[in-house]
């Protein structure tokens, strides 16, 4: 079946409707918070105090995720796609309260714990269910489409939160007007994932069927690890998005200060603007991800795309270094192509490679290393950067740790990283 023939299928569509929506919720959220927190005249946060917010956002799923996931496996998916996506909307309404209301921003990052939990899980489930709707011979291609045009939604979403934060002020009340947006879009994705049929979107045989859902709970950690760990390429996708969410951490910190504190000149200038172009810029590397990928999997295996991918990001970090306005935003677009790489090779792996049955178990193994990772790091830049926010130090320890990776990644063997080529798929269909 060709990639295009896959694009027109209903049931493909329906699920990328629900995953543009509701990314355009996370990106409207995550904006909107960080706006609310970051560049709100009411508040004043050091670097610390950022880093403990992302700490509280991240880790507390970073470490139930494991277990939840089993559930991504255990119930209809469908259905956790609709019920987690109310339960996100009510939950941004409730965080939009305490800003309006000029709550303490423990009590805003601790009411916007439960919405990042509900956006991990989804995800998860997007991921998980998405096979169900695609064949292995084009699923390179379609997650390049689903993961990267999902990234790009985020960056519209947090231009829909700027153009209201425009529109209702950067106070305490603006902000809780913008984090409203947040909700409208997470409840129109829940809609769309209603009208998939019952188990239409897996799992086909449930884990843990004929127990209950405490059952699965208890296993979900230890059924994770080891499907990831009987499945090597699956632990080399995951080392790779570990490496790139380490730096990015480091960057996204630093870049925050940053903007803050100094004026990087045009196109970038300072504050919300610059934040803006540069996410901007990351948007533009992952829709370019879309196309480079898939056809450097095809051409050269997953493993050479991972490892180049891991020495572009260290070429990247070096321009960050120099500080100016054209060189962070080149850096920007490269590192933005270099983790959509690495995620979507990561995600192609966790598909063909692990069985229906465990696979929401190791989408959320994933997504604990991935904020695990991003929060360390944070805390890291955090101790590390003088006033200003930048940090030669950081950049140069950046450099080193993609450049680590590309070389461990060098030695694995390749036997264990490619998995099934598209001619291989094919055939394999054919016979069936």
């Amino acid at each position: 079946m060709s990639f295009w023939t896959q694009v027109k299928s209903p049931g493909l569509l329906r699920l990328l409707s629900v995953r543009v929506l509701s990314q355009i919720s996370d990106g409207a959220f995550q904006a909107a918070l960080a706006f609310s927190i970051l560049f709100n005249p009411d508040r004043h946060t050091d670097p610390l105090a950022v880093a403990g917010g992302f700490a509280v956002l991240l880790l507390p799923y970073s470490v139930l995720g494991p277990f939840t996931g089993a559930l991504l496996d255990h119930w209809d998916r469908r259905r956790v796609l609709v019920w987690v996506n109310v339960l996100r909307a009510v939950a941004v309404l409730g965080v939009a309260i305490a800003t309006s209301s000029g709550a303490p921003d423990t009590v805003v990052l601790l009411a916007a714990l439960l919405v990042t939990g509900c956006s991990r899980f989804v995800a998860s489930g997007l991921s998980a269910g998405l096979p169900h709707v695609a064949s292995q011979s084009v699923i390179i291609e379609v997650n390049a489409v689903f993961t990267t045009l999902g990234a790009a939604m985020l960056a519209v979403g947090a231009g829909v939160s700027a153009l209201l934060r425009v529109l209702f002020g950067a106070d305490n009340g603006g902000s809780g007007a913008t984090l409203v947006a947040g909700s409208v879009f997470a409840a129109c994705s829940g809609l769309i994932a209603a009208t998939f049929a019952a188990r239409r979107l897996g799992p086909d045989r449930p884990d843990g069927s004929g127990h209950s859902a405490v059952y699965s709970l208890g296993r979900g950690l230890a059924h994770g690890v080891r499907a990831v760990a009987a499945h090597p390429s699956v632990g080399v996708a995951l080392g790779a998005i570990g490496v790139h969410r380490l730096v990015f951490g480091m960057n996204t910190l630093m870049l925050f200060m940053v903007v803050r504190r100094m004026d990087l000149g045009p196109p970038l200038g300072t504050g919300v603007p610059a934040i803006a172009a540069i996410g901007g810029a990351v948007a533009v590397g992952a829709l370019a991800a879309a196309v480079a990928t898939p056809w450097s999997v095809h051409r050269f295996g997953r493993r050479t795309t991972i490892g180049g991918a891991l020495i572009g990001g260290a070429a990247a970090e070096a321009l960050v270094g120099t500080l100016t306005s054209y060189t962070v935003l080149i850096a920007a677009v490269v590192l933005g192509l270099v983790g959509q790489t690495v995620k979507l090779c990561g995600d192609v792996a966790m598909q063909c490679d692990v069985p229906d049955s465990y696979r929401g178990q190791v989408f959320a193994v994933q997504d604990a290393l991935f904020n695990s990772a991003y929060v360390a790091a944070m805390f890291v830049a955090a101790f590390s950067i003088p006033a200003d926010g930048f940090s030669i130090p950081i950049v140069v320890a950046g450099s080193a740790i993609y450049l680590v990776g590309a070389l461990l990644i060098r030695r694995v063997d390749a036997t264990v990283v490619e998995g099934p080529d598209r001619a291989t798929v094919e055939r394999e269909q054919a016979q069936v």
